[in-house]
């Protein structure tokens, strides 16, 4: 069924159809609803090229993704796409992702703007400064961060989680258990939720008179090899510590290869907490979980920034933010700590 015939079962002008469809002002809404509930019902599919004459809209999302040599953004970024897609389909939306250099980001946004090819993009993986926000405010491009950067907070909008609070919970939860030493395999601290992750545990340290040991503390690229690495080293120090968080799942399972291969027990003679971002590749199992983590789901805050941005674009919304908490579920890696270690 097309435009015309579509206009003639409902006895309507094809301009008002198309209007109603597009959301435009000056239809009322009940003839809106009843134009959106007949189409349905007759799977009734726009054209999508006249769709964006119509309205002077790509309804096209951007996504830019950087390459360089510790991108924090895979193996993360399948999953957060996965949840902003359903919400891009839902509302008539296509995406398109680019993967450039990162010294051609700039100028990659400043051609998406110039040649209207996106109405909006999602930032991914914001630094603690972060300059695309300005260059996106100049090319007036609507956008959503993925997270957050040093710029006010009302000032654009975003989706996170309430990073600094997640690990001051863990640590506290570890202090509470008799650990005097935690140490922490961060992801790099130049992007803002690692930098709040380190907040969270040094504040809860030093609310109980300890003061965080940076020799006991990375920060990297979240990769297996690198917590395996990390925890190694951890092991072999003067004065270990008795538990260890981790900024991802992925670092988490080589911390804890490190810690089997020196024929220690977690949860016995050392506890690890992983940061869970409820990745499909990596599916929690069991009634009671191996690992105690930090748990949010990326891509449930890929649905949220999908949602926030569209409402931007279509002007019913100004700057929104979302502050999401992370659950902490208690399993297997984490118990008191050792005897000798609180003598």
């Amino acid at each position: 069924m097309n435009l015309k015939e579509l206009s003639e079962q409902l006895g309507l002008s094809q301009t008002t159809v198309s209007r109603a469809l597009n959301g435009y002002p000056e239809v009322s809404e009940e003839t809106r609803r009843r134009v959106e509930a007949f189409a349905r019902k007759m799977n009734y599919q726009p054209n999508s090229n006249a769709r964006r004459l119509a309205t002077g809209k790509s309804y096209t999302i951007g996504h830019v993704v950087p390459l360089s040599d510790h991108d924090m953004i895979n193996p993360h970024f399948s999953d957060f796409i996965a949840g902003a897609g359903e919400i891009y389909n839902r509302r008539g939306y296509d995406m398109l992702i680019s993967v450039v250099n990162a010294d051609t980001e700039k100028s990659v946004y400043e051609s998406l703007s110039r040649n209207r090819r996106v109405d909006g993009v999602i930032v991914h993986g914001p630094r603690v400064k972060d300059d695309r926000l300005t260059i996106l405010r100049k090319l007036k491009l609507p956008f959503v961060v993925h997270g957050r950067t040093s710029d006010p907070e009302d000032s654009f909008s975003w989706v996170d989680v309430n990073n600094r609070r997640a690990y001051h919970k863990a640590a506290t939860y570890l202090l509470e258990a008799g650990h005097r030493r935690i140490g922490l395999i961060n992801g790099w601290e130049y992007m803002t939720f690692a930098l709040k992750r380190r907040e969270g545990l040094e504040t809860a340290l030093r609310q109980n008179g300890i003061e965080p040991d940076p020799e006991i503390m990375v920060s990297s690229e979240m990769i297996e090899p690198n917590g395996h690495g990390a925890m190694k080293a951890f092991l072999a120090h003067r004065d270990p510590p008795t538990a260890v968080l981790c900024s991802s799942m992925l670092t988490a399972m080589g911390a804890s290869r490190a810690v089997h291969e020196s024929g220690m027990e977690l949860g016995r003679d050392i506890s690890l907490i992983g940061y869970d971002d409820c990745l499909s590749f990596l599916p929690a199992a069991g009634e009671y979980p191996s690992m105690t983590v930090m748990q949010s789901s990326i891509r449930l805050a890929g649905k949220h920034c999908a949602d926030m941005l569209i409402d931007l674009i279509d002007g019913n919304a100004g700057h929104r933010n979302l502050l999401l908490e992370a659950e902490f579920v208690i399993g297997a890696s984490t118990g008191p700590a050792p005897v000798m270690a609180t003598t």
